[in-house]
């Protein structure tokens, strides 16, 4: 390759840097790419953009960022494409306007409620009106009669005045009362939607950690769940197991019978690993035709007869399409928890038994004692 097409594959800003320095040879430009980031330190930073730019309540972009970062953990470079930045750069104000959409549409009707209140109580406490006024006035004017001459006239006088003084406290009395009642109405009807609207939010959240297709947990969910099992690891010392599987040539099985078919035993496969993972354990879908599942257990042989029931189901069934019954196999890697100084290291580990499956043949799972399933 001739150093003016190295130079062409170069970012702007390199480009410019070669420039500015007359680098014309392909030794001028080997310090140059020296200074690059190496894979192994854009993953971290790809790893944290992914969870600055996922929403924190709104949804709504979830899938596209999803596509997004599985193609950056496939090719960490592709950060430093305008396009791929600017496109992250999209997400993030995404995110914030999203969020910020639907915190002001969900919580309208809690301010609606509390702004009721505060009127129907500004009308309790100032119900006394003008009749409480005119008894006030009454007050005075008996105080001031002097009975010991004859005041018998002016107390009749005074009767009717408070006759209708008191007659008025009573209608200023039922106009409050309506209003409570109404208000109280409408109280009640905010309360319901208050009660709805939690319901949603209870739901909405449930559902964000779902996947669509396949039903497991997302990987940002599968992701929350594991600090939680890694604090109770570490508080209590609960063994584990975390076990990657991948379903061997799935790009074939999309290229013979389409996408939609790949769609169907991928659901499947999630149905299988769902409905034989105890509640206790979780299951994922870490991307793609991966998955990943934390395992507890406390003797070996309850590990192995995990593996060993999803692998008979899976390889002594076909999967059914339009009447195709296809065949799959998967690969699968396992690590043991409490043989590793962190779940980072433990989920590395399996990761490369699974690859180690992949290379001696597929349709089979590594375990990291040494022992083989298939």
């Amino acid at each position: 390759m001739e150093v003016k097409d190295i130079i062409e594959n170069l970012s702007q800003k390199e480009r410019s840097e070669v420039k500015s320095n007359n680098i014309d040879s392909i030794q001028k430009l080997i310090p140059l790419l020296l200074k690059r980031v190496t894979a192994e330190n854009v993953e971290p930073l790809a790893s944290l953009l992914r969870k600055s730019v996922l929403p924190s309540i709104c949804l709504d972009v979830d899938d596209k960022i999803e596509h997004l970062f599985i193609k950056i953990e496939a090719n960490p470079q592709l950060l430093f494409k305008e396009e791929v930045q600017g496109k992250i750069e999209d997400f993030i104000l995404k995110r914030f306007e999203a969020d910020k959409k639907l915190v002001i549409e969900q919580t309208s009707d809690i301010s609606k409620f509390v702004t009721l209140m505060g009127q129907y109580l500004n009308d309790a406490i100032s119900s006394s009106g003008t009749g409480s006024k005119n008894v006030l006035s009454i007050k005075e004017k008996i105080q001031s009669i002097d009975l010991s001459n004859n005041g018998l006239k002016e107390l009749e006088e005074l009767q009717t005045e408070l006759v209708a003084a008191a007659g008025s406290i009573e209608d200023e009395m039922d106009t409050v009362s309506d209003k409570l009642k109404s208000g109280k109405s409408k109280v009640q009807e905010l309360e319901e939607k208050v009660k709805t609207l939690e319901e949603e939010l209870t739901k909405s959240k449930s559902e964000s950690m779902k996947d669509h297709l396949t039903g497991l947990l997302t990987r940002r969910a599968y992701d929350e769940e594991v600090k939680r099992i890694e604090s109770r690891y570490k508080r209590s010392n609960t063994q584990y197991a975390v076990v990657f599987f991948d379903l061997d040539y799935f790009k074939k099985i999309n290229d013979t019978y389409g996408h939609d078919c790949g769609d169907v035993i991928l659901s499947t496969f999630a149905k299988i690993l769902d409905k034989n993972t105890r509640d206790e354990d979780i299951v994922g879908r870490y991307g793609g035709e991966e998955f990943v599942a934390i395992v507890h257990f406390n003797l070996n042989r309850e590990l192995l007869q995990y593996l060993k029931r999803i692998k008979t189901i899976v390889t002594s069934n076909s999967f059914l399409y339009k009447g195709n019954k296809i065949k799959v196999t998967f690969s699968a890697g396992v690590s043991i928890r409490p043989n590793h100084d962190s779940y980072e290291n433990t989920i590395q580990k399996a990761d490369m038994l699974l690859y180690e499956a992949k290379e001696n043949g597929r349709d089979q799972i590594k375990l990291e004692d040494g022992r083989t399933i298939k």
